[in-house]
C-alpha cells in the first residue's frame, strides 16, 4: 500500500456543519463544547512598498504544531458560550484584549466532531481595529497561556507571490487543527479579505502541496 493510500486509511472522519440551534442540543458529557474567533483589521500597508496587505488576519501556532484560531473549550461555569469564548481568549491573548467583548452577532457557524472524542466546534469573526489588533500581537506574550497551549500568534499573508506558491498558498499547505483551514477559508471569502479569483487558485495550489 502506497503512503497516500495509507494516510486516507487511517485519516480520520471530516467534521460536519450543523446549524448553532442544533449544534446546542449536544450536551455534556457526551459532548463538549469549544469556540474560537478569528479576529481581523484593515491594513493599509505593502510588502516591500508594493504587495497590498489588504487586512491583519490572526491565527496561532498551537501547543501541538497545528495552526489554529485562539479559544478554547467552554467551561460549565460558563454562562454561554460567548463568555466562554471571551474568558479562553483573555487566557490565551493576554491584556492586550481587555477591551474585547466577542458577542453571539459574531457568530458564523458549528462543526461536530465524533471521534476521538465528541466535540462540538463554534466559529466566529471579529473586526478590530489595526491599534487594537497590534496591541494584542504586542502583549500576548504576557498571556496565561503563552508558551503552554498557545505558542504564538501568526498573521496570515492574504497575498500570493509571483512564483504562486509564496503567501497565501504556502500558509494553506501548512497543518491546521481540525476544521481550522475551512474555517480560515470560509471567512476569507464571505468577509470578502481576498478577492475570489485570488483565493480560489490559492486554495488549489495548496491542496496539490498536501
Amino acid at each position: 500500500m502506497g503512503r497516500g493510500a495509507s494516510r486516507r486509511a487511517t485519516a480520520m472522519p471530516e467534521p460536519r456543519q450543523l446549524p448553532r440551534e442544533e449544534a446546542l442540543l449536544l450536551r455534556p458529557p457526551q459532548w463538549r463544547h469549544a469556540c474560537h474567533a478569528l479576529l481581523y483589521a484593515p491594513c493599509p500597508d505593502r510588502l516591500f512598498g508594493k504587495i497590498p496587505l489588504r487586512f491583519a488576519v490572526l491565527m496561532q501556532m498551537r501547543f501541538d504544531g497545528r495552526l489554529g484560531f485562539p479559544g478554547g473549550f467552554v467551561d460549565p461555569q460558563d454562562a454561554s458560550l460567548e463568555d466562554g469564548l471571551n474568558r479562553e481568549l483573555r487566557e490565551e491573548l493576554g491584556p492586550g484584549c481587555a477591551f474585547l467583548r466577542v458577542a453571539e452577532g459574531d457568530y458564523v457557524s458549528s462543526h461536530v466532531s465524533e471521534k476521538p472524542q465528541g466535540v462540538v466546534a463554534h466559529f466566529y469573526t471579529k473586526r478590530v481595529t489595526l491599534e487594537e489588533l497590534r496591541n494584542i500581537e504586542d502583549r500576548a506574550t504576557h498571556a496565561k497561556d503563552h508558551g503552554l497551549e498557545a505558542m504564538g500568534l501568526v498573521r496570515v499573508p492574504l497575498y500570493t507571490l509571483r512564483d504562486g506558491i509564496g503567501g497565501l498558498p504556502a500558509f494553506l499547505s501548512n497543518t491546521f487543527i481540525s476544521c481550522a483551514r475551512d474555517q480560515l477559508v470560509h471567512a476569507l471569502e464571505t468577509l470578502e479579505l481576498v478577492p475570489t479569483e485570488h483565493l480560489q487558485k490559492a486554495v488549489a495550489v495548496a491542496q496539490k502541496r498536501l
